[in-house]
């Protein structure tokens, strides 16, 4: 099985007419891009090629993202339901739930269908929220960490969409991947990282070893709707 790093981006937002706060549903993929660690790749998608990236990430038994179970995931597998993709692997069990969700109305895929939800998932900004109790952009992260940051603001992925720039669209996808796989790297060599503080601009160095992270994953099995399902640029 492999491990997956991944980003998309989206035609439109929770703000835009007729969307609406958590109405995931109503989202439109534009990109998705994945670094395979088995196969030690990168690969894009585009939303005519959502069936060939289903099948990508029904093959992973690891997720690694940023902001992923709030907002990536979510429309994922949306966007795959209304596809009928078939998993053609056994999925991996999930972790045991701490609470219901309300998120329990929004359904989940059909006993063969891909359950991105069932496979184990590592969220980055998930991981320094449980310790800092606030959330921190993956700029800012990026560059206290790696001395680089992203080039572009989240919200102009979906202008570059609309204006037709897709090899635009697929290289900041692309930098959003490579940077969170970075990321996720250091943290699994050094079991921490430097996390500016939102509010004091004070950069902590965080150790995550000293947190039972499986024990408290189960209060995020699913995306809160709570007005904080959004990306964290």
């Amino acid at each position: 099985m492999d491990t997956l790093v991944f980003d998309i981006e989206t035609k439109n937002f929770f703000t835009d007419p007729g969307v609406g706060w958590n109405n995931f549903d109503a989202l439109e993929i534009s990109m998705i891009c994945v670094y395979s660690y088995s196969k030690n790749k990168y690969f894009s998608f585009n939303e005519h090629q959502l069936a060939e990236a289903a099948a990508l990430f029904d093959s992973g038994s690891v997720l690694v993202g940023f902001s992923s179970n709030r907002y990536d995931i979510p429309v994922l597998e949306a966007h795959f339901k209304r596809l009928g993709c078939v998993s053609k692997v056994n999925p991996v069990r999930s972790r045991p739930r701490q609470r219901a969700s309300a998120t329990d109305t929004l359904g989940r895929p059909a006993s063969n269908g891909i359950n991105l939800w069932g496979k184990e998932r590592f969220d980055l900004l998930e991981e320094i929220e449980m310790v800092l109790g606030q959330r921190i952009s993956l700029d800012k992260l990026s560059r206290a960490n790696l001395g680089v940051g992203k080039e572009r603001k989240g919200h102009e992925a979906i202008a570059l969409y609309k204006n037709g720039e897709m090899e635009e669209l697929e290289k900041y996808c692309l930098q959003d991947v490579r940077l969170t796989k970075d990321l996720y790297d250091l943290y699994k060599k050094n079991g921490e990282l430097l996390v500016p503080d939102a509010r004091t601009g004070e950069t902590v160095k965080v150790n995550f070893d000293n947190v039972r992270f499986a024990d408290l994953r189960g209060l995020y099995a699913q995306p809160r709707l709570d007005g904080e399902s959004r990306r964290a640029d």
